[in-house]
């Protein structure tokens, strides 16, 4: 027998998802920018494709990011993901080997108890059958976690919280709740009838018939498999389960070397569509098991922008810090996306008049009334001079000046030919405003800084504040090297420039999010801090750092939500009761210093008060040349 009527919703589904993934997966090539084309085909055709095969098996399947930071929910991942990959290919292969012919059509591998019943009574037959039932099991039991996870206790696979359905998502994930299900109890029927199956089908089938007429009651369960099956996969590209074919044609485009760019397209769309709804994203978010906000989180973004719904205020209400992108197991690019939701959706001015308006108070020109509202040229060109070394405050740090003290007192002790870039104010490097999604007036202010730049005739400048620095070394076009104040004290130690006493505290340190996950400094501060303190080691250390809660990447935040997260985040890294909190970013000391009983002070503050002598002078060229070569190392 080869044919039977309930196999039809089976195979109108399959084929339809197929056809579906097929035209999907051509149309977003078509729309690919001609280079994109072009990588994605040498990709395709190369030493990427043997990468992309094996992020699929280890990532896809395996889930093997998920399984590192929390195994229960990668099990439950990786036994539905992985376990029905084996049942299918192990399926495929027992149709092969044990049916009537080679090369059988999809159903026959599917439905292979109900086409061959007497199958797996002895021998070879019987191992396989048992091999069978034990992928069987490995699937129902990471169903059972996630029927847990849905209903009763996320705790039971290590969550707080999850993402909330919509309908047709409800609707899908009934149907694949009960595919595994309808097909232990249709097998389980049928061997149960004829004799067969091993220590699962078997077992419950011997059960069943002794007091239910097995043949009969099992083709109602094979029809309830087989429309499981074929409404799952018709709903598939309507719900979030569209990530699953999605994400395998994103990673060959990532493994391309295609990224996100500064505008929505072909590559952001696909990473839209390649979220699994996981709710990892909002377990790691500070806003909410800190402020009990659940609904911003990135997805959510991407559940909104995959459904064309206003995102304006989703993609603004984010502190931008960066925790989403590191734990989400489909490595989406979740912070870009935001960006571009907020340089396409409605103009916000609150982050353009806020700083232009700082930016007036400082400068206290006279001339301020005349001078256009959308212009900033009522900032005065600064003058440093013609320096080897330029240091840029920024904003943050002029409002924390003790840093700017300290780095004053570094750079002097260095004897290096350094000159104060910012020294009366000068312009804000701009990443507030881009963070906004103000693109355009925040070119404004990196033309600006970029002439003073230039004609200082610096080959290095140092910042204080990694929000300047990230977007010096990303968005400025500078023949300079761009330091953080961390690698620079680090620099000055390493080559000899400066000499540091030992303070004898214990310190614990916090890793600003723009410097640590949005910059990939990590190790310089902490090798500053143990050349004068004792470090002592958090939960949240690197990757895992916490948000200080004062990002500026945030307009809608009101302060008592802020005060939460600070104040949360504090505590866990204060938990050891140390002598100091140390941080490497103005921002961050002046928020975590307004709700933190222990003291906190940046590297650099430490690092002055450490300060004990100048040695002596080297010529400045030999200088120069030391700290060029350390800071490419770094």
């Amino acid at each position: 027998m080869n044919f039977d009527p309930f196999i039809i919703p089976f195979n109108l589904g399959l084929y339809f998802i197929l056809l579906f993934a097929v035209a999907r997966s051509v149309i977003w090539f078509r729309e690919l920018s001609r280079p994109d084309k072009l990588r994605l085909q040498r990709g395709f055709f190369g030493r990427a494709f043997g990468q992309s095969l094996k992020e699929i098996f280890m990532e896809s399947l395996i889930h093997r990011k998920i399984l590192k930071s929390n195994f229960r929910l990668g099990y439950m991942h990786m036994s539905l993901a992985f376990g029905w990959f084996l049942l299918i290919l192990f399926g495929t292969i027992e149709a092969d080997i044990f049916g009537e012919k080679h090369l059988n059509p999809p159903h026959k591998a599917i439905f292979f108890k109900f086409f061959n019943p007497d199958h797996g009574k002895a021998g070879f037959e019987a191992a396989y059958g048992f091999l069978m039932d034990l992928i069987l099991a490995f699937i129902l039991s990471g169903l059972f976690l996630a029927v847990l996870k849905r209903f009763t206790s996320k705790a039971a696979v290590g969550m707080k919280k999850t993402t909330k359905l919509k309908i047709l998502d409800k609707v899908a994930l009934t149907s694949l709740w009960l595919i595994f299900p309808s097909r232990l109890i249709a097998e389980s029927l049928t061997s149960g009838a004829y004799g067969t199956g091993s220590f699962l089908t078997g077992s419950l089938g011997s059960l069943f018939a002794t007091f239910l007429p097995a043949r009969e009651a099992a083709y109602p369960f094979w029809w309830l498999y087989s429309l499981s099956l074929g409404t799952f996969f018709v709903l598939l590209p309507l719900t979030r389960y569209m990530h699953i074919p999605t994400e395998l044609f994103l990673i060959f485009m990532r493994n391309s070397g295609i990224r996100t760019g500064d505008r929505a397209g072909t590559f952001s769309e696909v990473e839209v569509h390649s979220c699994s709804s996981c709710g990892m994203c909002i377990d790691q978010c500070q806003m909410s098991f800190s402020a009990g906000i659940h609904t911003i989180q990135s997805a959510y973004l991407l559940k909104a922008i995959r459904n064309n719904n206003e995102t304006h205020d989703i993609a603004h209400n984010c502190l931008m810090c960066g925790r989403c992108d590191q734990i989400c197991p489909v490595g989406i690019e979740l912070s870009p996306i935001r960006m571009i939701q907020r340089r396409t959706g409605e103009n916000d001015t609150a982050y353009t008049n806020v700083w232009k308006g700082y930016l007036r108070q400082r400068q206290n020109n006279v001339h301020q009334k005349t001078v256009p509202s959308n212009s900033y040229s009522f900032v005065p060109a600064a003058d440093p001079g013609r320096t080897d070394v330029l240091y840029f405050a920024g904003c943050m740090t002029h409002l924390t000046p003790s840093i700017k003290d300290a780095m004053v007192k570094i750079l002097d002790a260095s004897g290096l030919k350094w000159s104060f870039m910012d020294k009366d104010g000068g312009v804000c490097c701009g990443r507030p405003l881009m963070l906004a999604g103000q693109d355009r007036e925040a070119r404004e202010l990196i033309n600006i800084n970029s002439e003073i730049i230039w004609k200082s005739g610096a080959k290095t400048l140092v910042t204080s504040c990694p929000i300047c620095y990230k977007i010096f070394r990303e968005s400025y076009y500078l023949d300079v090297e761009v330091l953080h104040h961390s690698q620079f004290i680090k620099n000055c130690i390493d080559e000899g420039l400066v000499k540091m006493n030992y303070l004898h505290r214990r310190v614990t340190y916090h890793t600003p999010c723009e410097l640590g996950r949005g910059s990939g400094v990590y190790n310089e501060p902490k090798a500053v801090l143990k050349h004068v303190a004792n470090l002592e080691l958090t939960s949240f250390e690197d990757e895992k750092s916490l948000c200080c809660g004062g990002s500026l990447g945030n307009m809608l935040l009101d302060q008592r939500d802020r005060r939460r997260i600070a104040s949360d985040a504090a505590a866990e890294l204060t938990r050891t009761n140390p002598d100091c909190l140390a941080t490497a970013c103005p921002l961050c000391k002046k928020t975590f210093a307004s709700v933190s009983g222990t003291r906190v002070a940046d590297l650099a503050e430490l690092a002055a008060e450490a300060l004990v002598t100048t040695l002596s002078k080297k010529k400045p060229s030999r200088i120069k040349g030391a700290i060029r070569e350390s800071a490419r190392i770094i």
